[in-house]
């Protein structure tokens, strides 16, 4: 990553990209300290994560996304729909929020346009996805939490529709997403079993599986067990796989769909959204929900797991890492505004 030249006043570092391409492509940048409106949150970002929405759009893939992305650069150049802070400021229309309190949130669309968790400050409508840290989280812990939090949640309670006593599958038990499902599935009532690598099994038991499945020495398709809820965070195995693994009313939620460049991902969307009791699944922003992790937290039932941060000047490392598709839980940028 570049150096970024002096800071001038009113300026703030964060990243930035100005064409699609590898995690070269991230800059750290002078940028304008953001406008805080009569119903925003200013907030001193002090850790914040990366997630695969970031190098989706840092490589522009899959390419038929650019027709809302931009077509041959990206339209919004800042990366980071997670964070955790301190505010710093509040418009005159806000009540639930003043200085000095410890919040997290964000979620892109609820980023006022042209700030990004990536950056020294953010700015966050009041109504958005902003709520206060749980208590006794860092601001690394709490940063790691909203998007794969809500993602886990979402997918088994909206799609998997999970009960008390329920069989459930999680594929990528082992990763951001699926750490959170692990134990989500556990504090709903639910039988776990977790899939994983060979490294990560011991991960997996410590956050509550019932069970763990090696995929390097088996494959859970063909091991003659059913579930109720099978959710899928990494598409290895396929659709009809994972339906061969379905109780009789069982659901498999898909949030990986097949990737490619092209026509990968619209072909797996079209295999899932063909068949029955499939759902293909993209979580969706919610403070409410944000609320309800924040009480599974609290109440000991939830915590974040994190594999390694880096300072914000390295955020392009931490991308390159994440792609990998080999971190134990999540990956956190920690921020240092001065």
């Amino acid at each position: 990553m570049t150096p970024m030249a002096v800071r001038t006043l009113g300026s703030v570092k964060a990243i930035r990209y100005h064409a699609y391409g590898p995690p070269e492509v991230l800059r750290l940048e002078d940028a304008d300290m953001p406008a805080v409106g009569a119903g925003d949150v200013l907030i001193r970002v002090r850790a914040a994560s990366v997630n695969p929405l970031d190098w989706h759009h840092m490589r522009g893939e899959p390419y038929f996304a650019r027709l809302d992305m931009g077509l041959t650069r990206p339209k919004h150049t800042a990366l980071g729909a997670d964070l955790a802070g301190v505010v710093e400021s509040a418009g005159r229309d806000v009540t639930a929020f003043r200085p000095g309190d410890e919040v997290y949130g964000g979620c892109g669309l609820d980023l006022v346009p042209g700030t990004t968790g990536l950056a020294e400050y953010a700015c966050l409508r009041q109504d958005g996805m902003l709520r206060k840290m749980p208590a006794g989280l860092t601001f690394e812990q709490a940063a790691a939490v909203p998007v794969a939090a809500l993602t886990a949640l979402q997918g088994l309670r909206d799609k998997g529709r999970i009960r008390r006593g329920h069989r459930v599958l999680v594929n990528g038990a082992s990763g951001g997403v699926g750490t959170f499902a692990v134990q989500i599935a556990k504090a709903m009532g639910a039988e776990v079993t977790g899939v994983c690598g060979t490294g990560n099994t011991e991960l997996v038991r410590s956050i509550g599986a019932d069970h763990v499945v090696d995929y390097t020495k088996e494959d859970y398709t063909r091991a003659g067990k059913r579930y109720d809820v099978v959710l899928d965070l990494v598409a290895n195995r396929g659709v009809l796989a994972n339906r061969r693994v379905l109780a009789p009313a069982g659901v498999l939620v898909e949030c990986a769909p097949s990737k490619g460049q092209w026509v990968g991902p619209v072909l797996g969307m079209a295999k899932i959204m063909a068949m029955p009791r499939m759902a293909l699944f993209l979580s969706r922003t919610s403070a409410d929900d944000l609320t309800v992790v924040s009480g599974l937290i609290e109440s000991g039932k939830v915590a974040p797991v994190i594999d390694r941060t880096y300072p914000l000047d390295e955020t392009a490392e931490a991308v390159r890492y994440l792609e990998r598709g080999h971190a134990r839980g999540k990956v956190v940028v920690t921020v240092d505004a001065s």
